[in-house]
C-alpha cells in the first residue's frame, strides 16, 4: 500500500517551474504563509527537544521522529534551494555571490544535523521495523506540505491531480497503519482451546 501510495503521488506530482536566481527561491521561502510554517516547526520542534524528549523520548517512538520528520521538511526545501543554486552556478550563472546561497547551506547542514542526531537516536532506542515507516509517513506528509506552502505546487492543478495526491498520501498512511496493527495483532498470544 505504501508504494502504490507514492506511485500515485509521483504520477500526480505537480510539474516543477523553472528557477532562473536564487533569489527567486529566496522570495518564495520570505513569503508569510512559509515563514509562518517555519516558525511553526523551529516552535514545535523546541518544546519537542527541550520538554518532551528527556521526559518521554526514550518511551514513545512520536517524540524523536516527530523532530527528524519536522527538521527534514525544512531540510528537503534548503536543498532543493541550495541545488538549484549549484545547478545555476554550473551552468555560468554564478549563485555563490548572493549571501542566500550561503544561508540556504547553513540551513541544510543544522537540519541535517539535527535530523540525523535524532534519527540516530529513534534507531538505537526503538526498532527499526517500528521507526521507518512511521518516519516515512511524517517525513513525506511535512515535506509535502512544506512543499504546497513555499513552492504553491497546488496552485495551477486540476482538482483531479490534488484529489489523487490526497488519495496517495491517505493509501500511505492506511498502509503503515495496517502494517503496525497486524505486527501488534501478531504479538497478541492466542489462547489455546482445549
Amino acid at each position: 500500500m505504501c508504494i502504490a501510495g507514492s506511485m500515485v503521488i509521483v504520477i500526480h506530482a505537480p510539474l516543477e517551474q523553472e528557477i532562473t536566481s536564487v533569489k527567486e527561491i529566496w522570495h518564495m521561502a520570505t513569503q508569510p504563509s512559509f515563514l509562518l510554517y517555519v516558525a511553526s516547526v523551529i516552535v514545535l520542534v523546541s518544546v519537542l527537544v527541550f520538554h518532551f524528549s528527556p521526559l518521554w523520548g526514550q518511551s514513545n517512538v512520536l517524540i524523536y521522529t516527530a523532530i527528524c520528520s519536522l527538521m527534514g521538511s525544512l531540510s528537503v526545501m534548503s536543498v532543493k534551494a541550495l541545488g538549484t543554486s549549484l545547478k545555476l552556478t554550473f551552468e555560468g550563472t554564478n549563485q555563490l555571490a548572493y549571501p542566500e546561497t550561503w544561508f540556504f547551506m547553513l540551513v541544510v547542514a543544522i537540519c541535517v544535523l539535527t535530523q540525523m542526531n535524532y534519527l540516530n537516536k529513534a534507531l538505537d532506542t526503538f526498532n527499526t521495523a517500528v521507526v521507518s515507516p512511521i518516519y516515512y509517513v511524517m517525513f513525506t506528509s511535512l515535506t509535502i506540505l512544506a512543499s504546497i506552502i513555499m513552492f504553491k505546487d497546488w496552485s495551477g492543478q486540476s482538482l483531479g491531480s490534488i484529489t489523487s495526491e490526497i488519495c496517495g498520501l491517505i493509501v500511505v498512511l492506511s498502509g503503515t497503519i495496517l502494517l503496525h496493527v497486524t505486527k501488534d495483532y501478531e504479538r497478541i498470544p492466542q489462547s489455546r482451546s482445549m
